[in-house]
């Protein structure tokens, strides 16, 4: 059952790779004369237009004016501006707070500075913690043992682990390998073995053909016919035999046969007088016989 399952399976895989090989050269021929066909139109020659002789090409000067260069404006967005101004506000105090208000470049001065002392503080802050990582993963280094007579505790060492010995993995694809191996074994032995039965037929075969030719030929052998006794010629004689004497046929049933049929009309038959009715040998001979001179 599962050499059958095997075998149908690497038929079924058979089919699939020739049919993808298959679908794989119909599609590069496809492509190949997609391509064909694209440079067929890009390689058809096409007629170039003339120059206008009686308009010939004059270079002119430009119209455009050249480009101006000016100072850009670090401007800050309208939204923002309006915020910067209610914080002013809302810090000063008394009417001459608006005599004060900054002006954008004074803002955007703000707004990096402020932005650079963040900065500061954020790398600041993460050196620190780095640096406080470092002297925790340390080691203190030890101090000395005092000076005394007694004796240090040996403390009980935990109990060691054997090494792992390493297990003989059996992997399916090995297995399947090596019944691999043994079906192909199997299969060229087979092959083997027919080449071999054949080969001796066909020796059987020629050995029987050269017998056949050797035999044919010692029978065909033309062989001397011989001569007739001139001296004793051949006369015809009537024969001595008696001539058959006909006789009538004795149309007789044999005894087990006989008894088998009055068997078989006596169960047939009821009553005491059913043996007074039945046909004696003689009577159905005659019957039968003239039933067939009837017919």
């Amino acid at each position: 059952m599962e050499r059958a399952r095997f075998g149908h399976q690497v038929a079924e895989k058979r089919r699939l790779i020739k049919q993808y090989k298959m679908e794989r050269e119909r599609q590069q021929k496809l492509e190949e004369e997609e391509e064909i066909k694209r440079l067929r139109k890009e390689l058809i020659p096409k007629a170039q237009l003339m120059p206008y002789f009686d308009r010939p090409f004059i270079p002119r000067r430009s119209k455009k004016q050249p480009t101006v260069p000016r100072e850009p404006k670090f401007c800050i967005p309208r939204h923002k501006t309006i915020k910067c101004c209610r914080m002013s506000c809302n810090d000063m105090s008394g009417p001459s707070r608006l005599q004060h208000l900054p002006s954008s470049v004074e803002k955007a001065e703000a707004l990096y500075q402020q932005r650079g002392q963040l900065k500061e503080e954020q790398l600041m802050k993460k050196i620190q913690k780095l640096v406080g990582e470092e002297e925790k993963l340390r080691m203190p280094i030890a101090q000395g043992l005092p000076w005394t007579t007694d004796e240090p505790k040996c403390l009980i060492k935990p109990p060691v682990k054997k090494n792992t010995i390493p297990i003989d993995l059996k992997l399916h694809s090995d297995i399947r390998a090596v019944e691999r191996a043994r079906f192909t074994h199997q299969v060229a032995e087979k092959g083997r073995l027919i080449k071999q039965y054949k080969m001796e037929r066909e020796r059987q075969q020629k050995l029987e053909e050269e017998e056949e030719i050797k035999r044919l030929r010692k029978e065909l052998i033309p062989k001397a016919q011989l001569m007739p006794y001139f001296d004793r010629p051949f006369v015809s004689r009537r024969s001595e035999k008696q001539p058959t004497v006909p006789r009538e046929p004795n149309f007789c049933i044999p005894r087990h046969k006989t008894i088998k049929c009055c068997r078989m009309s006596c169960n047939d038959m009821s009553g005491p007088s059913q043996l007074q009715h039945l046909p004696s040998s003689v009577e159905k001979a005659e019957a039968l016989y003239k039933n067939r001179i009837l017919q």
